[in-house]
C-alpha cells in the first residue's frame, strides 16, 4: 500500500511516439435517430452507442474507514490519475464476476461481499454506456495477471477525507468520484 505523502511524488509520464486518428468505431458505433417528441416537434439526435457488455467501478473498502484507489496512467488527459479500479466485463460475465477480477488484477485483492450500489452513465445525452458501481467487503489478498503496462500504485484514503481527494488536481475522473460518495452513503446507512 501507498501512503499519502507518496501520492504528490511526480511519475514518469509515457513518451507519445506517433499520433494517428481513426475512424474505426471498435467502442462505439453511431447511430441516428429520427425522433418525434409528445409536442410534435422533430428532431435528428445522434448516440454513441456502447460495444462489449459493460463496464464496472469497484469501490474497494478494507473496512468502513477506509477504501483503496489506484493512481495510474489516463490517456485521454494524458497524466497520471487517482481513482477507483475499473474496467470492460469480459464476455460471459457478470457485474460481480467482474468487479472481482478488475480488483484482483487492479489492486490484489479480491472480496468475500460484493454488492451493485448503483449505475453511472457518462453522457446520457449522446451515450449508452452505463458503469455498474460495486461496494466490495470483506477485502482478502488475492492478485490476477492483468492488462496494464506498469504496476499501479494503490493508495489506501480515508472516507473522512473524500474532501480532500476530490480537490487534488489528480483525482478528476466523474465517476471516481460520485461512486466513493455513494459507496459513502450505503455504508453509513447499514
Amino acid at each position: 500500500m501507498t501512503d499519502y505523502s507518496t501520492l504528490d511524488k511526480e511519475l514518469t509520464l509515457p513518451i507519445i511516439h506517433d499520433r494517428h486518428e481513426r475512424s474505426d468505431r471498435s467502442l462505439f458505433r453511431v447511430e441516428r435517430l429520427d425522433l418525434e417528441f409528445s409536442n410534435g416537434e422533430q428532431r435528428v439526435y445522434q448516440r454513441l452507442i456502447s460495444r462489449g457488455v459493460g463496464a464496472v467501478i469497484v469501490v474497494a473498502m478494507p473496512d468502513a474507514e477506509r477504501v483503496l484507489l489506484i493512481r495510474e496512467y489516463a490517456c485521454g488527459v494524458h497524466r497520471y490519475e487517482v481513482g477507483l479500479p475499473k474496467g470492460r466485463l469480459e464476455p460471459g460475465e457478470n457485474h460481480i464476476e467482474g468487479a472481482n477480477r478488475e480488483l484482483q488484477e487492479e489492486v490484489g485483492f479480491a472480496a468475500r461481499q460484493l454488492t451493485e450500489i448503483g449505475q453511472l452513465s457518462l453522457a446520457p445525452g449522446y451515450m449508452t454506456h452505463v458503469t455498474h458501481v460495486i461496494l466490495a467487503q470483506d477485502l482478502f489478498p488475492s492478485k490476477l495477471p492483468g492488462d496494464e503496462p506498469e504496476p499501479l500504485q494503490v493508495i489506501e484514503w480515508h472516507m473522512d477525507r473524500l474532501h480532500e481527494l476530490v480537490q487534488r488536481d489528480d483525482c478528476t475522473e466523474g465517476r471516481s468520484i460520485a461512486a466513493l460518495y455513494m459507496a459513502r452513503d450505503w455504508v453509513r446507512g447499514q
